[in-house]
């Protein structure tokens, strides 16, 4: 029986976010497998009460006896982020730099969990053997310390798999992208570059970090007043950026949020940010004149809970702001925040705070590959196929013409669940489908999309929640004191439309004998029935109905 080398996304074909890609090598009787990445998307307002959602691991953790091990290219949380709910389902090795294998102890010991002797610290452009791969980590440039490219080498060829990437000239912290070696392993020969889609529509260059040091050095010279800049915490080099800008201006800086406390302290355990003054504590900082102080601040996407959002609302225990100021918002916006983002933003400037964005000023530059950079990839790497990933359909289709563009054989166009074979064969192919989908956080359970809860959550919020109390004696009679709550029902007279529903509950009660236990399921439904009934006549509404039987 012939080996075969497999590619399968669970997650990140198709969406920004969530990425989860699984390696196979074997027979169809002995297949070993890897996972690359294990992260989280963030969910929008059709799902209400949820925070993150995650691919469903379930394909693969029927197969963990197969199972060698999760490889991590980098701590993003749509990387990262689904860790903790991942791993205790397969208990396997988990592979990652220092940086990255930093904050997963941090998530873990938030679950109580000691993940130490199963973490494996990889040191930068390392090696590691799991089974039949061998995989070489290769530093690239990013948003983020430690991105990873993975050259996987397997009996049968050899794949490039990027994670998340750019070229970037002056990267401030890490080293250039490495592409002399690149060059070397696309001369090694490489089947298929499994490779970021996100920035593909982009043309020229993704740009520099040292390009936007020395803007935001000379809007903080500029500015006389209290200054806030916000930022994704985990884009290191932005935060050393704003510290060296705050110095050259005169000004301390305080962290505000507890990711930016968080990166911070991992980024200088893992020995970065060695040449920046200390940040200083928020109670000091309000000690200084608004001239000599930065804030650096989570909130960037304009969350109800980020510390730019509480300040805006007077509602941060420490630090406030008022007319005159100035928020430097120096992040782009991720698809899915636009109206959050810009109900902060349209706050700020009533307030009469001076707000400075991507928009205005070159404050941000993107940590993703444009067009001219996924150019020199290619030329590097000389794949013979590419599959497009983390990205929209849209994103993968336009990767897919642009690589046909730049002569590549057989690129490979995917969905999450889709599995291709890179060996055997003249060129890859989808010949499987895996069962994928999402699972959703709901506090600090796992739960499906299609779940009852958030069905009901989902009702709730449309349609409104009516509650029904039935008294009811020792012979079966119902008592006059029913009692009826309504929440979120447009009702102009509540008195009486619970008077008149009531009346109609009544006359339900009525045709049954309630001295028969076994009658009770019937005429809970039937009640209910009448409750949506008369409420979608009165109100345009079918709201949950919940009925409570009290028997005395």
């Amino acid at each position: 029986m012939k080996e075969e080398l497999l590619f399968c996304p669970l997650g990140g074909a198709g969406e920004i976010g969530m990425n989860m890609n699984l390696y196979a090598y074997g027979n169809t009787d002995n297949q070993k497998w890897i996972m690359v990445d294990v992260g989280v998307t963030f969910a929008d307002d059709s799902l209400p009460g949820i925070d993150l959602i995650y691919a469903d691991p379930g394909f693969i953790v029927s197969r963990k006896e197969n199972f060698l091990g999760i490889v991590l290219t980098h701590a993003h949380e749509d990387h990262i982020g689904a860790i903790t709910y991942v791993w205790p389902e397969l208990k396997c090795k988990i592979y990652a730099t220092p940086f990255t294998a930093s904050l997963v102890i941090e998530k873990f010991k938030e679950k109580k969990i000691d993940i130490t002797k199963h973490l494996e610290i990889v040191k930068l452009n390392g090696k590691i053997n799991l089974g039949p791969f061998k995989i070489e980590f290769i530093t690239l440039t990013h948003s983020i310390l430690e991105p990873n490219g993975l050259k996987i080498e397997t009996p049968s060829g050899n794949i490039f798999h990027t994670g998340d990437w750019k070229c970037d000239h002056d990267p401030l912290i890490g080293e250039k992208v490495d592409s002399k070696r690149l060059k070397e392993i696309g001369n090694e020969g490489i089947l298929a570059l499994v490779c970021d889609s996100t920035n593909v529509f982009s043309i020229g260059r993704a740009g520099s970090e040292s390009d936007v040091r020395k803007n935001l050095i000379k809007i903080m010279g500029r500015l006389k007043k209290r200054i806030l800049v916000t930022s994704f915490a985990s884009n290191v080099a932005r935060m050393e950026t704003v510290f060296v800008a705050a110095e050259k201006s005169g000004r301390a800086v305080s962290l505000v949020g507890r990711s930016m406390h968080r990166i911070y302290k991992a980024a200088k355990n893992c020995g970065y940010l060695n040449k920046i003054n200390e940040p200083i504590d928020i109670k000091a900082a309000r000690k200084l004149s608004k001239e000599k102080i930065v804030f650096l601040c989570t909130g960037s996407q304009g969350e109800p809970m980020g510390a730019l959002n509480r300040i805006a609302h007077n509602i941060h225990p420490e630090v406030f702001i008022e007319k005159g100021d100035a928020v430097i918002f120096s992040s782009k916006i991720i698809p899915g925040n636009v109206r959050k983002h810009y109900n902060l933003h349209n706050k700020l400037l009533k307030d009469d705070i001076e707000v400075i964005s991507e928009e205005t000023e070159f404050v941000h530059v993107s940590g993703h590959p444009n067009r001219e950079d996924l150019k020199d990839m290619y030329e590097w790497i000389k794949p013979k196929s590419i599959i497009p990933v983390h990205g929209e359909h849209r994103h993968m289709k336009e990767q897919i013409n642009f690589a046909k563009e730049m002569k590549i054989k057989f690129p490979v166009l995917v969905g999450n669940g889709d599995i291709v074979r890179l060996f055997p064969g003249e060129k890859p192919e989808v010949f499987d489908k895996a069962p994928s989908g999402r699972l959703c956080v709901d506090g600090s359970i796992p739960s499906d999309e299609d779940s009852i809860q958030i069905k009901e959550r989902k009702n709730i919020a449309s349609n409104g929640f009516v509650e029904v109390t039935l008294i009811v004696s020792s012979n079966g009679k119902v008592k006059n004191d029913t009692n009826i709550s309504l929440y979120g029902l447009p009702v102009l007279d509540k008195e009486e439309f619970k008077f008149e529903m009531e009346k109609e509950l009544k006359k339900i009660t009525k045709t049954f004998s309630l001295n028969n236990l076994k009658q009770e399921e019937n005429i809970i439904e039937a009640l209910k029935k009448t409750c949506r009934k008369y409420s979608k006549e009165k109100t345009g509404k079918k709201p949950l109905t919940n009925i409570n039987i009290v028997r005395i």
